[in-house]
């Protein structure tokens, strides 16, 4: 309640004569919390980020909404900020995310319209943020980085959340699929990377409202300058709804038309591009699950996992397409024997 507290007389210092009502807005896996600010006067809500810190820097928060809204995408304006008590006034982007728009319609052709339409905007704006990359601007997502994500699954997903102990050869054999996987991962093409540019931090936009064309993109502190395909994983291998592969291909084989038009660094063959995103999607998909299990069992958050199954789907799948992945198919089947997941498809 004290920090509660400190954000609002922050507040209302910083909107003097301003009546205010403080309603939770939204919390992501981080520290950070969100609140909106509503007006008695009807003037237009905002949001406010409390970032306590001592355990988050809002500095590459930041630093990110400059880089991305220079390039043209829509983030949030930041209206004010404390960096000392970790405050920031931010302009409203709604409440409805990609997600819950692509849910709503139980007319399957309408929500395949909508799934259209949404994405195409999603990746305008991706590319547009590709389009205007530069290397050091971001911190690099190295192979180092890539590793230590790597590293989340046996500690938490395996050891963890499984209960398992790998034997010398399991080990030997994850550190091998590792290394096939960083290979592929560090030879992409290089971009500035959101890291999680996907249906919960998309939100739908109401052009009426005056703000703009979709989508608007949030929780990008953790940008890199990485993988081109990363994103692209992110946002079609969404870890909160399913896609079919047809939908997928058909999108990205236009994204990846359109990227050579524009000059993005994409592979000159759809098939090497292809591949590129398969095991990009290998590495994303082991970290996720090291991710959920860490949230679970270190933080407190179960919401999570409930989206397991299909994350552990994907990477089964990718596994079962590429020979030199088999390896890891039969440690996945002594993890988790397979079953049948349901998921949400056109």
């Amino acid at each position: 309640m004290h920090r509660l507290e400190q954000l609002r007389t922050w507040l209302a210092a910083t909107l003097p004569g301003q009546s205010f009502e403080l309603a939770p807005a939204s919390a992501d896996a981080s520290f950070r919390r969100y609140f909106r600010a509503t007006f008695a006067d009807g003037s237009p809500s905002r949001v406010v980020m409390d970032a306590p810190p001592e355990k988050e820097d809002v500095r590459p928060w930041l630093h990110v909404a400059g880089l991305f809204g220079a390039a043209g995408a829509h983030v949030p304006e930041v209206l004010a900020q404390d960096l000392d008590q970790g405050f920031l006034l931010l302009s409203d982007l709604g409440s409805t995310t990609y997600l819950q728009a692509l849910k709503a319609h139980d007319d399957p052709q309408q929500a395949a319209r909508t799934a259209h339409h949404l994405y195409a905007d999603a990746l305008g704006a991706l590319a547009a943020i590709q389009c205007a990359s530069r290397p050091s601007v971001l911190p690099e997502y190295d192979r180092a980085l890539l590793l230590r994500e790597l590293q989340l699954f046996p500690e938490w997903y395996i050891a963890r959340h499984k209960g398992v102990t790998l034997t010398e050869a399991e080990t030997a054999m994850l550190n091998t699929a590792f290394e096939r996987i960083l290979a592929v991962n560090l030879a992409e093409p290089q971009v500035f990377v959101h890291r999680d540019y996907h249906s919960r931090n998309l939100m739908l936009l109401e052009p009426a409202e005056g703000r703009g064309a979709n989508p608007g993109i949030i929780d990008f502190q953790d940008a890199v300058y990485g993988p081109i395909s990363y994103d692209l994983v992110s946002l079609f291998k969404d870890a909160y709804i399913r896609w079919d592969e047809e939908f997928i291909l058909d999108l990205l084989i236009r994204y990846w038309e359109t990227a050579k038009k524009l000059g993005l660094p994409v592979r000159a063959e759809f098939a090497d591009f292809h591949r590129d995103f398969e095991w990009m999607g290998v590495q994303r998909h082991i970290k996720v699950l090291g991710i959920f299990a860490r949230l679970y069992h270190r933080d407190g958050k179960d919401g999570y996992l409930a989206d397991m199954p299909l994350v552990m789907d994907y990477l089964r799948r990718a596994c079962k397409r590429w020979r030199d992945l088999g390896p890891l198919l039969k440690l996945l089947d002594r993890l988790e024997p397979e079953n049948v997941q349901v998921g949400y498809t056109f």
